[in-house]
């Protein structure tokens, strides 16, 4: 079961809201963030056009935001502007993998160390995998140990790690097409099954819906890969999958439908504990800041920006379970466990 010390569960406190839900924002993308900015612009922004990007969404948007997730290597200046209620998560990963490698395999931010994040003041430390369940062996057992030791470097930092499971085929790179649709359940609930395992240590879960909600009967004009019914049933089978909190990704899908999806997950028994929710929030606010410049950016972040984030909250209330009864739960079993 899960164990929490006083030292993390306060740091998960401050990236929650008073009811122990997470509504979190995520701005730590990096490569892609780069290819954002420059398709938009006319001229060449540069490395400093992504930091105060990332400064301009912090100082903005975490007023509305319980914490805010942010990478070491552009997203720091933005850490020290964000609103002072606003707890601070921090990636570990190096962003994006090696394509010409079989795998898609893990690597660390090599400057970096949990202790020196911490000393950052990350309240936490995020490290993105991305896993196919059905993988070769050799390269699923190299990420399960490669988990086991960021969860050894968390627990001996004393600091709550969030594991965010990005799944995918090998067998099949389009991951927007039918046929991933109709494994996709498998592919997240079963990482989500591995990984709440008490080696890996992990204090949260960081997951994809179950379901392509574009598949989904009712939502979609094309082929459906599920009934509603079919879906729901994800949604409760991914829910009972783990012990462990889990928020939601917002997956680059529109503010709109992962709203919608939020709903969907309430109804269908799913006991998520928020979001970290990032291009869903922000995303369209990256054409005016390239093209017309920083004030632009600005404008349209303090108006669609705060208003996504605030009809974000609003659904949160209504549809995320607090992790307080998670943990509660957890440490009253372990409590009853004989020595």
């Amino acid at each position: 079961m899960l164990r929490l010390t006083d030292s993390k569960l306060a740091a998960l406190e401050r990236l929650s809201d008073e009811n122990g839900i997470i509504g979190a924002l995520a701005i730590d993308q990096r490569g892609s963030l780069k290819k954002m900015i420059a398709s938009g612009g006319a001229a060449p922004i540069g490395d400093e056009g992504i930091v105060r990007f990332k400064e301009l969404v912090s100082e903005e948007l975490t007023p509305y935001a319980t914490s805010i997730l942010l990478d070491p290597e552009y997203g720091l200046p933005a850490a020290k502007v964000r609103h002072s209620d606003a707890g601070l998560l921090v990636a570990y990963e190096k962003t994006g993998y090696d394509a010409n490698t079989v795998g898609r395999l893990p690597d660390l931010l090599e400057e970096w160390s949990v202790r020196r994040l911490k000393e950052a003041g990350a309240d936490a430390v995020k490290f993105l995998l991305y896993y196919d369940v059905d993988e070769d062996e050799k390269i699923n057992d190299f990420k399960h140990v490669y988990m086991e030791r960021v969860g050894s470097e968390c627990a001996a930092e004393d600091i709550p790690f969030f594991l965010e499971i990005v799944s995918y085929d090998a067998k099949n790179e389009d991951v927007k097409s039918l046929e991933y649709a109709k494994v996709k359940p498998h592919k997240v609930i079963e990482a989500m099954r591995e990984f709440s395992k008490p080696q890996y240590q992990v204090d949260v879960l960081k997951v994809e819906v179950p379901v392509d909600m574009n598949f989904v009967e009712g939502y979609t004009n094309d082929e459906a890969a599920y009934t509603k019914e079919a879906a729901a049933g994800y949604f409760k089978e991914q829910s009972n999958a783990t012990h462990l909190p889990f928020i939601f990704l917002s997956a680059g899908v529109s503010a709109e439908l992962f709203q919608e999806t939020l709903r969907f997950a309430k109804e269908s028994g799913s006991t998520f504990n928020g979001v970290l929710c990032g291009r869903a929030t922000w995303k369209n606010g990256v054409s005016p800041f390239a093209e017309i410049g920083e004030e632009a950016g600005r404008a349209w972040l303090k108006d669609t920006g705060r208003k996504n984030i605030q009809e974000l909250n609003a659904v949160l209330k209504q549809t995320a379970s607090s992790w307080h009864e998670k943990i509660a739960k957890s440490q009253e079993t372990d409590v009853l466990q004989p020595k």
